[in-house]
């Protein structure tokens, strides 16, 4: 399915935390209803303006009753400073829905004990992912890891069968790596998303327990498309780019493990 360009209205623009945001705006477009692991791009200034490039943020839930995307992201930059700005009523551009997603129909035939492991902003694109989970009757175990303190898991709770929090702090749940608390072995399929460094020791672990692993890359995604080659990413079958080809793989497949 190609990806619609909209005019998105913005209804909510909330802070969760000193750096995140929650966006919530109007996708007219029902043609082109989004999944989990999908992302857009977002643009909320004009075309000769600074940044050059949309900002590529994945959907955190997609409510089909009232046709909006909720986008939970992180300040980091000029292009979501821009963003964090836009206020109720206004109107952008977005561009989407693009990437692979996590293909839940496939992953609820195939598989009966699912862990999603979640670190920092990273978790955001994993709501829309146990929903979809959640409403087939398959509550999956979550595992999250913050730097400090957590943000918008209350609205996990209801959708996993257990919840488990690590931090770096040790100021909320187990002191140290989110790895320290998962034990790939109790399950038969394990879907995550974070800093590559975490993904990395996630894949790790499950590679040693013989369980499958499907990571959704973060990288930046300037065009979307896969035409600018600037999220090129190395993998077992040669580079790919992670718009295009992902951003979901497996995890042998870009970690070799």
């Amino acid at each position: 399915m190609r990806a619609a360009c909209c005019e998105a209205t913005v209804l909510r623009n909330e802070v969760i935390a000193p750096d995140i945001r929650l966006l919530t705006v109007v996708w007219p477009d029902r043609d082109h209803a989004p999944h989990a692991g999908q992302f857009f791009t977002l643009r909320a200034w004009g075309a000769d303006e600074a940044p050059f490039m949309s900002r590529s943020i994945s959907v955190h839930r997609w409510n089909p009753d009232s046709s909006t995307i909720e986008f939970l992201y992180q300040v980091v930059g000029e292009g979501t400073e821009k963003i964090a700005q836009l206020k109720m009523k206004d109107t952008f551009q977005l561009t989407g829905p693009m990437g692979n997603g996590f293909d839940v129909p496939d992953i609820l035939s195939k598989y009966k004990k699912i862990a999603v492991v979640g670190g920092g902003i990273g978790t955001a694109p994993l709501y829309q992912l146990v929903k979809e989970l959640a409403a087939a009757g398959k509550k999956p175990d979550l595992y999250t890891g913050f730097r400090d303190e957590p943000y918008g898991l209350e609205r996990f709770s209801p959708l996993c069968g257990r919840v488990h929090v690590a931090t770096d702090s040790g100021k909320v749940g187990y002191h140290g790596l989110v790895t320290g608390i998962l034990h790939p072995e109790e399950y038969d399929l394990v879907l995550c998303c974070g800093p590559e460094p975490m993904m990395k020791a996630v894949a790790a672990k499950c590679g040693a327990a013989g369980v499958k692993c499907l990571v959704s890359l973060e990288k930046k995604m300037a065009c979307g498309v896969g035409a600018c080659l600037g999220c090129t990413c190395h993998t077992t079958e040669g580079a790919k780019s992670v718009c295009k080809h992902g951003p979901v793989f497996d995890s042998k497949e870009v970690f070799g493990q």
